[in-house]
């Protein structure tokens, strides 16, 4: 089951930028270990090399480079390489995304623009450098890693990020649409709330720095009184990503813990 023996996989944002499992490092390495071949993408070279010496240690071969992926020229030129090295591209999540605090008021306008670059252009840019791989081979899988926030508020300000993850749905289900009958298929995980290192960088953004505070407050937001944690998205994206989803494009598979079906009473 869900194995990915003879596929090539590019995850981005694969490091994690301070020690523990980020969502990236947990979806890069479990393909690894499902037998996939995997290029993983991060800015910070650093990162990534963390993350390779994980799957080393255990045996596993991850493959690293930096790319910028809010610049189409370095895309295109990683998705080149990546065929260059392996000869096709079965698998894309995208991964990228960060959460910057702010409404339309308080927010300046480049920090906008830099944030739908980075949580939306970005995937945009990834699949229109790997749709004509995967459709020339008449078969693909791309996983595209939004947020609840994209679907509810939750608690904070971040009215750009809101606005990015809610246009990646969408973005992912009509690109979806435009590639079923070549074979390729898209789909978003849609992450809850998540204990990762991400959440030592959001307390300093939103909470004054009260790291234990925001964990506190994070876990009695869940139906389930816990946060997720970066398997729990590593595993789903597993699945979308598999030929068990063979038959699923244009949704979305939430792991939240029950938060966006609870109501607060």
């Amino acid at each position: 089951m869900l194995r990915l023996d003879g596929k090539v996989a590019i995850v981005t944002g694969c490091g994690s930028f301070a020690p523990g499992w980020g969502n990236g490092k947990a979806m890069a390495v479990l393909l690894a270990r499902q037998s996939a071949t995997v290029l993983g993408i991060d800015l910070d070279i650093d990162a990534a090399e963390s993350t390779r010496e994980i799957a080393a240690s255990e045996g596993l071969t991850i493959d690293v480079t930096t790319c910028d992926v809010t610049n189409g020229e370095q895309v295109q030129a990683l998705v080149d390489d990546c065929v260059a090295r392996y000869g096709r591209l079965d698998i894309l999540i995208n991964n990228v995304g960060r959460s910057e605090p702010g409404n339309p008021e308080t927010m300046e306008e480049e920090v906008w623009h830099r944030q739908l670059d980075l949580n939306l252009t970005s995937a945009f840019l990834t699949c229109k450098a790997a749709l004509p791989v995967m459709a020339g081979q008449g078969a693909g899988a791309i996983v595209n890693i939004s947020s609840i926030a994209g679907q509810r508020w939750v608690g904070k300000d971040q009215v750009a990020y809101a606005a990015a993850k809610a246009g990646l749905v969408q973005f992912t289900k009509v690109t979806a649409v435009s590639y079923a009958a070549k074979g390729v298929r898209l789909n978003c995980v849609v992450p809850g709330l998540m204990m990762t290192p991400l959440v030592q960088r959001l307390a300093q953004r939103y909470n004054a720095g009260d790291f234990e505070g925001m964990v506190a407050r994070r876990n009695a937001q869940v139906p389930m009184a816990r946060m997720g944690d970066a398997w729990d998205v590593a595993h789903a994206a597993l699945f979308l990503a598999s030929d068990e989803a063979r038959y699923i494009t244009g949704t979305e598979l939430v792991v939240d813990g029950g938060i966006t079906a609870f109501t607060g009473h």
